[in-house]
């Protein structure tokens, strides 16, 4: 019995049951999709993922740039980047109920829509306040594209299809960070970082418009809500109650922490520390991207369906921890003066422990969840954007001639996931008669 007495549903008992089973990794049947997702289709949610890592990381290699041309500190300049992961932590909790309840392609267009003006503005301003609001503004918009993207998958795929398919996102949308700092780095070559804005705005446009001509609606109408603020607020609410999903959620959230620390502190660790070219720079961060990407395509062609996703991830963070442990050693001079060489070697590992972990945080929190999937998205990446925000400014509070807050940073915020997961998820004894999300939102 759930508190206050109510009864489990039978429903939400064979959910709870399934999302057991695929969390502990054991196969099933699985629901087809009721919806076939062609390679277009496929292309364009990867895209619709891609929309942060293209509005942050293509702008990395023009952070040392802007501080110059702004007269503005490096901690200031930084503010942009907290500004746009904020507004996408802030309008996921916007866009995601108003998805459950109007379908995905509306919201979707408008954000997208409003994120090409934003981008405009961003690239017309003059002083770094207006650039630090207009980048909130591009956040808030462009939140749509990556909470209705999962809402998308979570319509279409259950347990370890689903898990699969965001290890397959994860290959189309990690081409981006990827390409994203080494177009930076070109367009630096012959504009300055307000080109980098202009490049996003084409790319706004072009996604915008292959969404509006070929992405269906996969929501169909007797599946959404029709309450308003209060019904959406309630859905949100039996999602934190389940001390699994919730767990599940902190766990990503934190480890999204460590990455973003790195997003945010490594231009200038590696550019001014170390003394790297900007294009030097974004080929390390392509790099460390392909390994992201190549261990997301292990995690979903090979560990998916043959090892419990809660071991994988188990793994993954303890990877992470392992890597920012030796990251904070060599900032604090342990091992000597080292060069830059160990540190790429470090963060490169860093990251590419990242395909195991971010993936399947998000399928075992949905998997715990069909209906009010927007909201589920929406708490899974607002939860994720604000520590991460949170973790950005604290990177550079020591400036810019150390590594140290950075390292303090990655590998605080992985202790803190691994707690999470191993305290509020419990991996090592699944509770058979705690009531799935399933039941409390539908």
């Amino acid at each position: 019995m759930p508190e206050g007495g109510a009864p489990i549903s039978k429903t939400a008992q064979e959910a709870s049951k399934t999302a057991q089973e695929a969390a502990a990794g054991t196969e099933r049947p699985e629901r087809t999709p009721h919806r076939r997702t062609g390679l277009l289709v496929t292309f364009l949610l990867g895209s619709l993922t891609a929309v942060p890592p293209l509005a942050m990381d293509m702008y990395l290699p023009s952070l040392p740039e802007v501080t110059r041309s702004l007269h503005a500190p490096a901690a200031t300049v930084q503010l942009t980047l907290t500004a746009c992961l904020a507004g996408m932590a802030l309008g996921q909790l916007v866009v995601g109920p108003m998805s459950d309840r109007w379908g995905r392609r509306r919201p979707l267009l408008a954000g997208l829509a409003v994120f090409v003006v934003a981008t405009v503005l961003c690239a017309l301003a003059p002083t770094v306040e207006l650039l630090v609001a207009f980048r909130l503004a591009q956040g808030l918009a462009g939140a749509a594209a990556i909470v209705i993207a999962r809402a998308v998958v979570r319509d279409l795929y259950d347990g370890m299809a689903m898990a699969r398919f965001f290890s397959t996102l994860m290959l189309i949308s990690g081409v981006a960070p990827i390409v994203a700092p080494l177009i930076g780095g070109q367009v630096l070559r012959v504009t300055d970082w307000r080109g980098v804005f202009a490049v996003l705005t084409v790319i706004g446009v072009l996604i915008g418009v292959l969404v509006w001509a070929r992405l269906p609606e996969t929501l169909a109408p007797a599946e959404r809500h029709s309450g308003g603020v209060g019904e959406a607020l309630r859905s949100m609410r039996g999602l934190l109650a389940d001390r699994s999903f919730a767990g599940y959620t902190l766990a990503g959230g934190f480890a999204f922490a460590s990455l973003f620390a790195y997003i945010s502190a490594s231009p200038f660790v590696i550019q001014e520390i170390y003394g790297a070219s900007p294009q030097t720079f974004s080929l390390l961060f392509g790099v460390n991207s392909v390994g992201l990407v190549l261990v997301g395509q292990i995690n979903g062609k090979v560990l998916v369906g043959r090892v419990s996703l809660d071991r994988v991830l188990g793994i993954g963070l303890a990877i992470v921890i392992t890597a920012a442990t030796a990251l904070l050693l060599m900032s604090l001079g342990v091992f000597g003066e080292v060069g830059l060489v160990p540190v790429a070697a470090a963060l490169f590992v860093l990251m590419s422990a990242m395909g195991i972990t971010l993936p399947n945080t998000q399928a075992l929190a949905l998997m715990r969840t069909k209906h009010a999937a927007g909201s589920a998205s929406a708490l899974l990446g607002t939860t994720s954007f604000l520590i991460g925000a949170i973790a950005s400014p604290l990177v550079g509070v020591a400036g810019e001639d150390t590594a140290v807050p950075m390292a303090v940073v990655q590998l605080a915020a992985a202790l803190v996931a691994l707690a999470c997961f191993m305290g509020m998820c419990r991996p090592w004894k699944k509770d058979s008669s705690s009531p799935s999300v399933e039941g409390a939102v539908s």
